[in-house]
């Protein structure tokens, strides 16, 4: 090939990457508005717990444990057990988690996680920065989980595994017991399959990178088997799960959004949308400059 051609062909090749990459550009922009019209919580972490956005109560709250969450008093517990960790987030600061504890740190619900007693649909966005096999504790480990009175009526949450080596991490949504589970089955002795779950086996998690969280639900409280949810890490999907009864038999004013339950890490950048996003959706949310604070830009 003679060098002509060689800087044509380098000349065309840029032209479609920067088209490539105007289009995706493009497509994020035009994204911002409807996910910022769909966000019913988000908090930053940057210098504060208490939520930066929420369409319910933005404050922060600590219980002793998960039966006492209506004596929670707002705020953090003790910095030694959880704290803003400054400059350490993957956009500013971060919540930092930095022993397994029995106190519940937590959010209200309702409002906040877009409930709704029929068709509830939505996606939860976060980053976690851990290595899930020198950091955590022996045990369940939930970055978050969204549930009411009691656990049996209804949750939805991301977990660690607890004696996988490697830990295994798992989205799932379980309805009201006798829907899911009517045998009352024990839950690590059922097949993979027979868990309204989604698994991955060998995960990306480390304590030098941050990895981005996403998960989607639909039908919720549909009354049909049709309840559905999905996992994306890093923005690219993981697996689903359908054909469930998910219904919910929650009392939602004592609903709750509660984070880092046995954790030991850093989480940063937490957000609930009222919809279930698309593949683009979720996409444009893990490449935010800024995070959700990006959206900000679309007013």
């Amino acid at each position: 090939m003679n060098s002509t051609f060689l800087r044509s062909l380098s000349t065309i090749v840029i032209l479609i990457a920067s088209c490539a990459g105007a289009v995706a550009a493009e497509k994020s922009g035009a994204a911002k508005p409807s996910l910022k019209s769909a966000l019913t919580f988000h908090a930053a972490f940057d210098g504060s717990a208490d939520a930066n956005y929420s369409r319910g109560d933005r404050r922060v709250y600590t219980a002793a444990d998960r039966t006492k969450r209506d004596a929670a008093i707002a705020g953090l517990p003790a910095a030694e057990v959880v704290r803003i960790a400054q400059n350490e987030g993957r956009f500013g600061d971060a919540l930092e988690f930095r022993q397994k504890t029995k106190s519940q740190v937590f959010f209200r619900g309702g409002d906040n996680v877009g409930y709704q007693p029929q068709n509830w649909q939505g996606s939860v966005s976060f980053w976690l920065r851990l290595d899930p096999d020198k950091d955590l504790e022996p045990g369940y480990c939930d970055p978050f989980q969204i549930y009411a009175q009691a656990w049996g009526e209804g949750n939805l949450f991301v977990e660690f595994s607890k004696d996988h080596n490697p830990r295994h991490f798992r989205f799932g949504i379980m309805a009201v017991t006798k829907f899911w589970n009517p045998q009352n089955r024990k839950y690590e002795e059922m097949p993979e399959a027979e868990r309204p779950i989604v698994p991955v086996h060998r995960t990306p998690f480390r304590r030098d990178r941050w990895t981005h969280v996403l998960v989607t639900f639909a039908n919720i409280n549909s009354g049909k088997p049709d309840g559905r949810g999905t996992l994306y890490l890093d923005g690219q999907k993981q697996g689903s799960f359908t054909g469930w009864n998910n219904t919910f038999n929650w009392d939602v004013s004592k609903s709750a959004l509660t984070l880092g339950l046995n954790y030991t890490g850093f989480i940063d950048d937490f957000a609930i949308f009222d919809r279930e996003l698309s593949d683009p959706e979720v996409q444009a949310v893990f490449a935010l400059p800024k995070g959700i604070s990006s959206l900000d830009d679309a007013r």
